[in-house]
């Protein structure tokens, strides 16, 4: 299930046929199983209105979690973004040698950065996640040897700056692996279904669920909640616009 929820289109297309198939399915049930006799329909109108109301609180609780992620992943592309072009400024605090070893591999670390955003192949996400660790070792290992050398207060905030670098790209990543839970989201889709199913039942004639209105609006909400849930496969993704200007600011240095 993991894998579809990568795929937002593919949420929209199960969705629609699984809400309009149930939504037949009541119509079915209507006609050939359970017959809703007249004094019974006065009922339903109060448990439909009541479930589309329930699972209306549901899909909205749901689609302001995946927002608020999408803040958050958003507001960690900024944060990596000062962090690295802080810290690229305090490597003037570094011996000559030092300095300018750290301000070659921060413009190469800030370039994997950006490519960690834009990319959408798990395979090349592989390479810069190794590129990455690479550059961090590299990166930590100047300003450790210098500390070890110099251990003076313009050193420690080189140090301090370097940490603040290497801390914002692991928040970056876990805000990336937050998703929205499988639980809610079978929770949400059974209590479509169910909604489907119910104005299936409760209608009046089969034609009035020929088009697919109630199980279209629901799949579109899906599929922009699954959309925005999908950090690198969804038509809304956070850009490195940040990081990108900061990378263009170190070039022309």
């Amino acid at each position: 299930m993991a894998t579809v929820l990568n795929l937002p289109l593919a949420v929209f297309a199960l969705s629609l046929v699984a809400m309009w198939s149930s939504a037949q399915i009541g119509v079915y049930f209507r006609k050939r199983v359970f017959p809703l006799h007249t004094g019974e329909q006065e009922d339903f109108s109060l448990v439909v209105p009541a479930t589309l109301t329930l699972l209306g609180l549901v899909i909205g609780f749901s689609f302001a979690m995946v927002s608020g992620r999408y803040d958050q992943r958003k507001n960690y592309e900024e944060a990596e973004a000062n962090a690295i072009g802080t810290e690229y400024l305090r490597a003037d605090l570094l011996p000559a040698s030092d300095a300018g070893r750290v301000r070659e591999l921060l413009k190469k670390y800030i370039d994997q950065r950006v490519l960690f955003f834009q990319t959408r192949d798990e395979h090349q996400l592989g390479r810069i996640d190794v590129e990455t660790l690479r550059l961090q070792s590299e990166l930590w290992s100047v300003v450790q040897a210098t500390a070890a050398k110099q251990p003076t207060y313009p050193v420690g905030l080189v140090v301090s700056g370097m940490n603040d670098v290497l801390n914002s790209q692991g928040y970056t990543q876990a805000a990336w692996w937050n998703r929205l839970p499988v639980a809610a989201w079978i929770f949400m889709v059974a209590m479509s279904i169910f909604s489907s199913w119910l104005i299936g039942y409760s209608s009046h004639q089969s034609g009035m669920v020929r088009f697919p209105v109630l199980p279209l609006a629901l799949s579109i909400a899906f599929f922009l909640i699954a959309d925005i849930d999908s950090p690198r496969h969804g038509l809304i993704r956070v850009v490195p616009q940040n990081l990108m200007s900061v990378s263009r600011s170190l070039r022309a240095k």
